[in-house]
């Protein structure tokens, strides 16, 4: 008798639109199997994914967990129900740590609700032990390289300790080395009786992992088998319908004339020392291991990157390039390996992401002229047969294939004299593979010079006229099409004495890595390149000048008055960089709190015996009703946050200034109390700052020790991530901006204590310094990083800069014009330190 089904598909259907993604599927995961599912690009493979994890609910039939069909289906009760996902493209958050990333979601929590860092540190060492990468949990995901997130997303689903693991091609980016480690993860989760479905496009892979296969064909489920009963070339028929031509097109190479010569090229920390060439007509392969430096090569030749050493010929003529431009306009295209970071915008229709490189011919007097942008892109795509509704389709919603094709489609439109393919077949399916290697011999034929990177050893020696191998920077080994074979390259680009201490092709053994990595910086190192000890020296650099000129700055009036700005400064530019933390924006921040300060100072003007908690309970209320209709707009309307909080900032402005009517309540309209609440003193400190310190340290404990807190950094960092793992993004980005809107209600409240004349005009523009506060603070305007210790410093900073140009009789008017370079100076430095982690992670 068979097991019972542990989950699974029942008569599941789904559509986008007028398109059947879907049509009737039916197939059962078993305990201790693993069932691969087979398709061509947008046969519908990852709408089954995305049904099984909760992303999609099915529009008929159902998903069954345990011989039931299950309600109310999303990511999060997905993961409750015991099922783990490894998605094709990540879901990683590139801010977060590694262990976080392992576990955010379900982070372990101690007896009062806080995360458990303690756990979460020894469980994650044991996880990135068992799928074989040597690195610090600690370590930030963005310094790995891609290969290793991928076992990061391994390492999370495994953390769950599920009953259902579902791979949607996740060996895509590993090296072999790497693939049997994941292997034999599967093995032991086979023998825990976990059931398993396993996406992917390598046949060698699913008829080695595979206990049975089911094959889609457009939508629809062709049939499920045994993988016993199958052979290759049966299941690539019921993948497509018909016997599949060969996968390497046989073709005459007739090399021409020589196109690009390199000679003792070098790329300190990359490559050194590396020569070939190519001509016309011929296609010239770069093997290697991932890190061997192909990709550096490539980089370098199409002007991303600036060589140290050696010379770059062109047709006879020695070239340099500044730039990518340069390089293009001299004939040279090239194809990266990632192209969801480096190929595609994904959020740009089909025909912008494919006119791209040559949108200049199809423009008339500035304007792009659609007619002639379809004559440059179209004749492309149709020739790679691409499967799409309409060229105004974003190119995110297709298929990894049809994405590749574009990416390709995009850079043949350039017609280049030197083509440069890294990875042009990673991830899409054996027909479409096929298709992409006729057209590579088809632009052979007509003379293009091409380079082809791979990490596929078929792929290199069936395609490449020659073919240059790499180690560690050096070319170790040239090869003609007639005298190479697998097991020569092999041995090049590893230095093995034999085949299979080889078969890490593509990337280093982690047990290795350890030895390349950079050496762990001192403590001194790490705390310089801290952002905050910046803030620190640029007050000094302020301050110290300015009191030699003027003691005053010094003076415990000056500094208390300070204090005491900076303590409302910081309260408001807190609540901001929750916000900001979402990856959105409050720009009606000002305007909520002249409101809430108004509102305030005329309750208190009305209801002089009334407490004065209920004085700031109104703000507060003012405060939160605006956060709370900026936040439902965004969420809800889909409206960008940009748009809606430069709309609510006029909006709210102008009620105020309705409500006020050209009048304002003075200090003597209000009960001394309330003036009182801000001035007075505890043990001689202001109460203002008292009460600023504890909404800055509350807020700052529950960003780093609650579970809620981690997940806002994840939103932010990746917004489409968050929501694959079951993160309430609406829910949390609602509460955002609604918890800034009461804080800077709150500030609205201690503005009118502290400042207790109040007119519609309170805190008029103030909301360049709060962005700017938030922003020289270290927080992204992208999301997903920051920190409340930084924001702190970067109010202080702000003030001391208005404290020391107000001292020395600088004209206020430049003050504005003094944040706005501060806030340039900020994100420049950003900028180059993104630049210096993106460089360090290419050269590991």
């Amino acid at each position: 008798m068979a097991p019972a089904a542990t989950a699974g598909l029942r008569n599941a259907s789904k559509r986008f639109g007028g398109t059947i993604a879907l049509a009737e599927a039916s197939f059962d995961l078993l305990p201790g199997e693993v069932l691969a599912l087979l398709g061509e690009n947008g046969a519908g493979k990852s709408t089954c994914v995305k049904l099984l994890a909760g992303v999609y609910r099915p529009d008929s039939g159902a998903v069954i967990i345990d011989g039931q069909p299950v309600d109310h289906w999303s990511p999060l009760e997905a993961q409750r129900r015991g099922i783990a996902v490894m998605h094709q493209h990540p879901g990683l958050f590139g801010d977060l740590t590694v262990f976080e990333n392992i576990f955010v979601g379900h982070m372990p929590r101690r007896a009062l609700g806080s995360i458990d860092y303690d756990r979460m540190r020894e469980e994650a060492r044991a996880l990135l032990e068992v799928v074989g990468l040597s690195c610090a949990p600690e370590d930030r995901l963005n310094q790995l390289r891609t290969s290793e997130q991928q076992l990061v997303e391994i390492a999370r689903a495994l953390s769950v300790n599920a009953k259902v693991l579902i791979m949607d091609e996740p060996t895509a980016a590993l090296s072999q080395r790497e693939v049997e480690r994941l292997f034999a993860v599967v093995a032991q989760l086979r023998a825990r009786q976990v059931a398993m479905m396993f996406v992917g496009h390598r046949m060698e892979e699913i008829f080695r992992i595979a206990d049975r296969i089911a094959v889609l064909r457009d939508g629809h489920l062709i049939g499920v088998k045994p993988a016993a009963e199958l052979d290759r070339d049966q299941a690539v028929q019921m993948m497509i319908g018909r016997p599949l031509k060969a996968i390497y097109p046989q073709w005459e190479s007739k090399p021409g004339d020589e196109v690009l010569a390199v000679s003792g090229l070098t790329r300190d920390e990359a490559f050194r020392d590396v020569s070939f060439s190519v001509r016309a007509g011929e296609i010239v392969g770069l093997g290697g291991l991932v890190g061997s430096g192909r990709t550096e090569i490539a980089r370098v030749l199409f002007g991303i990157d600036q060589p140290t050493a050696g010379t770059i010929t062109l047709a006879g003529s020695e070239v340099s390039f500044a730039d990518p431009p340069a390089a293009m306009a001299a004939g040279i295209a090239y194809v990266s390996e990632d192209r969801l970071g480096q190929s595609l915008v994904m959020d740009f229709p089909i025909l912008a992401n494919a006119s791209l490189p040559v949108i200049e011919k199809a423009t008339f007097a500035g304007l792009v002229m659609r007619r002639q942008e379809l004559a440059l892109v179209e004749p492309h795509l149709k020739r790679l047969k691409l499967k799409f509704r309409s060229f105004d389709q974003p190119v995110k919603t297709l298929s990894g294939g049809n994405q590749q094709k574009v990416v390709l489609s995009k850079w043949l439109a350039t017609h280049p004299r030197l083509l440069i393919l890294d990875e042009p077949t990673q991830g899409i399916d054996v027909e479409s593979k096929s298709e992409v290697h006729s057209m590579i011999a088809e632009l052979a034929q007509q003379g293009l010079a091409i380079i082809l990177i791979s990490s596929e050893l078929p792929e290199l020696v069936s395609m490449c006229d020659r073919i240059v191998v790499l180690r560690e920077g050096e070319v170790t080994g040239e090869f003609s099409r007639g005298d190479v074979d697998q097991e020569r390259v092999i041995r090049a680009a590893t230095d093995a004495d034999n085949v299979e201490a080889g078969r890490a092709l593509a990337a280093p053994a982690h047990a290795g890595e350890a030895e390349s990595r950079e050496a762990q910086p001192s403590f001194l190192q790490r705390l310089l390149r801290q952002r905050e000890l910046g803030l620190v020296a640029a007050m000094a650099v302020v301050a110290l000048p300015v009191m030699a000129v003027n003691p005053r700055m010094i003076s415990a009036e000056n500094l208390t008055a300070v204090a005491m700005d900076a303590a409302l400064l910081m309260i408001v530019a807190v609540a901001q960089m929750l916000v900001l933390l979402t990856r959105n924006i409050d720009l009606s921040v000002a305007s909520v709190i002249g409101l809430s300060a108004y509102g305030a100072a005329s309750f208190m003007h009305g209801h002089p015996e009334a407490s004065i908690l209920l004085g700031i309970a109104v703000a507060c209320g003012i405060g939160l009703a605006c956060g709370a209709l900026n936040g439902l707009v965004v969420t809800l309307g889909r409206v960008p946050a940009i748009v809606v909080t430069l709309g609510s900032l006029s909006v709210f402005r102008g009620l105020n200034s309705l409500w006020a009517g050209g009048k304002q309540i003075s200090a003597d309209q209000v009960p001394q109390d309330w003036l009182d609440m801000t001035s007075a003193r505890l043990a001689g400190i202001p109460a203002v700052i008292l009460i600023a310190l504890v909404c800055v340290v509350v807020i700052g404990v529950a960003l780093r020790y609650l579970p809620v807190g981690r997940e806002l950094y994840a939103i932010g960092s990746n917004p489409d991530g968050a929501s694959l793992i079951g993160i309430r993004k609406t829910a949390l980005v609602l509460g955002a901006f609604m918890l800034a809107g009461l804080l800077a209600g709150f500030d609205g409240a201690l503005w009118a204590s502290r400042y207790a004349t109040i007119d519609a005009r309170v805190a008029l523009g103030f909301e360049l310094t709060v962005i700017a506060a938030v922003v020289v603070g270290g927080v992204a305007i992208r999301g997903g990083a920051g920190s409340v210790l930084g924001v702190v410093l970067g109010a202080l900073t702000l003030l001391v800069i208005q404290n020391g140009l107000t001292l020395v009789r600088v004209d206020p008017l430049w003050l504005q014009g003094v944040y706005g370079l501060v806030i340039l100076l900020a994100v420049g430095v950003d900028t180059v330190i993104g630049r210096r982690t993106l460089q360090a992670r290419r050269r590991r």
